[in-house]
């Protein structure tokens, strides 16, 4: 199919040689058609010059039958007149060329000559370039009927009388330049057609495989490029539409995916994390029933820690609600305008009723009210963590809350404390659900290792960005942005 496609010609040159191949037609018929007409109307003209000399010949001739009519007719007749009277009969009364061929002409029938059997029908006739069968030249022949012969004269049909008869060169050449004009501009009006059409075929073709197509335009000089560049921009914006479909599925899918892998991350995580309370709850409880006379103060110490214990599934289970909130999207937020200073004053309050030993200063520089529109119990819960965190594992005296940036849209916000930090290669994982840097110290202190996802989701929901840095002075930066509405 290709091969023929290649040998085929292309519609530029089809349409060029249908275009030249009418015009020049319709140029020769015209030509044809003015060159008979002029060629006609010239003969006619030589003819009605003859039949007036024919008509002044029979007025001198009429009635002189059986005279010599030679001093009549040669009287002031031109050198190159040839005048022949012929009888109805056919028969040549007189003829002016020379007496040895007139005596010839004599001898012969002319009732059957061309331009006397017109005469003798219509009137008068006329024949061009037919040859004396009594001189063997050729004339120019124009007969008129009289009331008693046939009044015939004759030209030499000489160059200079072709010449005079033959159709104006000029306005031949004039209509082959014409001819010649028109099929320069056929010829570049088909080829700029014919791009069009190039364009769209190639268009076919590409969007037949399945390429990808740029919506590249062309000047729109008339309605074919209107056309092709609104076909090819359409299948383009088609294309671009189907892309972004394509995108937005596999996005979906992926999500989805991830949503399950994550589930089934979080439930084998959470089956693992009760383990160790539930197994020491019923480790406490069996030690209890099975010793009926426990001294009173070792009651209380196993009581004590069952309570720990259950307050750490108490927790863990808030935290896994929380953060299955979270995984269900932003639309079931219930956002309003909140003030960032409040909550910053509410989690200090809380961290100065911890014990001394695990109290820190809350430092806020916040010089303005920051507020942003957003869900309140979300946004408590950024600060609420990341003060938990600093409280727990910081081993720091200081927390510093400060406005990085600010702009239209959002702002940036750091939450420092002046502890010993995280080894760099734990970094990229803090926000990572269970994660825990020190897992025994972590469950010690009565962590759920979901605090910082809980931060991390949070922060993505309204619409900003965290990560995690080691302070040059010494302890843990967390930096987020949140968008404002």
């Amino acid at each position: 199919m290709a091969t023929d496609s290649k040998r085929r010609l292309t519609f530029h040159r089809r349409a060029f040689l249908l275009l030249i191949s009418l015009s020049w037609a319709l140029v020769a018929c015209f030509i044809l058609f003015q060159y008979v007409r002029e060629r006609r109307y010239k003969v006619s003209s030589l003819d009605a010059v003859l039949q007036l000399e024919n008509v002044h010949l029979l007025d001198m001739v009429e009635g002189r039958q059986g005279l010599d009519l030679a001093p009549l007719i040669e009287v002031d007749l031109p050198d190159t007149l040839r005048v022949t009277v012929i009888g109805f009969g056919g028969e040549v009364l007189y003829d002016s060329y020379n007496e040895a061929s007139q005596a010839n002409a004599v001898s012969e029938n002319h009732r059957h000559r061309p331009e006397v059997e017109a005469a003798l029908s219509s009137g008068s006739g006329y024949t061009i370039k037919r040859l004396s069968e009594s001189t063997s030249e050729r004339y120019f022949y124009s007969a008129r009927r009289g009331r008693y012969a046939v009044m015939r004269t004759a030209v030499p049909y000489t160059y200079s009388l072709y010449s005079s008869l033959r159709a104006d060169m000029g306005f031949l050449w004039f209509i082959l330049a014409v001819a010649a004009i028109i099929s320069i501009i056929g010829y570049f009006a088909t080829r700029r057609l014919g791009r069009q059409i190039e364009r769209l075929r190639d268009f076919a073709q590409r969007a037949e495989r399945g390429e990808r197509i740029e919506c590249g335009t062309t000047a729109a000089r008339d309605e074919i490029d209107d056309i092709s560049n609104h076909v090819i921009g359409l299948y383009a914006e088609l294309q671009k539409t189907i892309g972004e479909r394509d995108r937005e599925h596999a996005k979906a899918l992926h999500e989805t995916q991830e949503k399950m892998r994550i589930k089934r991350q979080l439930t084998n995580n959470i089956n693992h994390e009760l383990k160790t309370p539930v197994a020491s709850i019923s480790g406490y409880i069996e030690t209890i029933l099975s010793n009926g006379h426990m001294d009173e103060a070792t009651r209380t110490a196993f009581l004590q820690r069952c309570l720990t214990q259950c307050e750490r599934l108490g927790k863990l289970l808030s935290d896994v609600a929380a953060i299955t909130r979270m995984d269900d999207g932003r639309e079931q937020m219930n956002r309003e305008r909140v003030v960032l200073n409040d909550i910053v004053d509410e989690i200090a309050e809380e961290v100065a009723l911890q014990p001394a030993e695990r109290r820190l200063r809350v430092n806020c520089g916040f010089t303005d009210d920051v507020a942003v529109v957003g869900n309140r119990e979300m946004l408590t819960s950024i600060f609420r963590n990341l003060a938990s965190n600093a409280v727990a594992y910081s081993s720091g005296r200081d927390i510093f809350i400060n406005l990085l940036a600010e702009d239209d849209e959002k702002y940036t916000i750091s939450f420092a404390d002046n502890g010993i930090g995280v080894e760099e290669e734990h970094l990229p994982r803090l926000f990572e659900r269970f994660y825990r840097v020190d897992k025994g110290r972590s469950r010690k202190m009565g962590g759920t290792g979901l605090g910082l996802a809980i931060v991390k989701n949070a922060v993505a929901l309204h619409g900003g960005e965290i990560e995690a840095r080691n302070r040059v002075s010494g302890g843990l930066e967390f930096v987020f942005t949140l968008k404002k509405n």
